[in-house]
């Protein structure tokens, strides 16, 4: 089992990346070389730049039974396909039971937006929301 963080965008690499070395678990970010993150207990990959290049790279390096943190839909469904635990920053855990209406949802609004309309954005993070991550990653533990 190892922590593997999809962290272009995401609010809680340090909390990840603390929990897994407080239970002694390998923690990996994978980011792209507009983001650089060197983190204390984890290994960073760096790819190029590029459309889904991150996502790609963590995808090809994900092993059933890793932990993989990201807030993409579609990445997120091809490690369940991999046998892996997806979880996004607020502690959802993502799963064959919710990832279809999930990516539905996403096509829609991708509609929407190409169509030129307008979806409303996620609203300022809370504490609670790194409490409740935090809850469902060392649940996973």
């Amino acid at each position: 089992m190892r922590v593997l963080i999809d962290a272009d965008g995401c609010p809680v690499v340090e909390q990840a990346v603390n929990a897994a070395k407080e239970a002694g678990i390998e923690c990996i970010i994978f980011c792209d070389t507009a983001h650089v993150f060197e983190k204390e207990g984890a290994k960073t990959v760096t790819v190029a730049q590029g459309k889904d290049s991150v996502d790609f790279a963590l995808v090809n390096a994900v092993q059933k039974g890793d932990i993989v943190i990201t807030q993409d839909y579609g990445l997120a469904a091809m490690c369940l396909a991999r046998g892996a635990v997806a979880l996004n920053q607020d502690g959802m855990v993502y799963s064959d039971k919710n990832i279809g209406t999930l990516l539905t949802s996403r096509h829609i609004s991708q509609k929407v937006r190409r169509g030129g309309g307008r979806i409303k954005g996620p609203q300022k993070r809370k504490a609670n929301q790194n409490d409740n991550f935090l809850k469902a990653l060392k649940a996973q533990f």
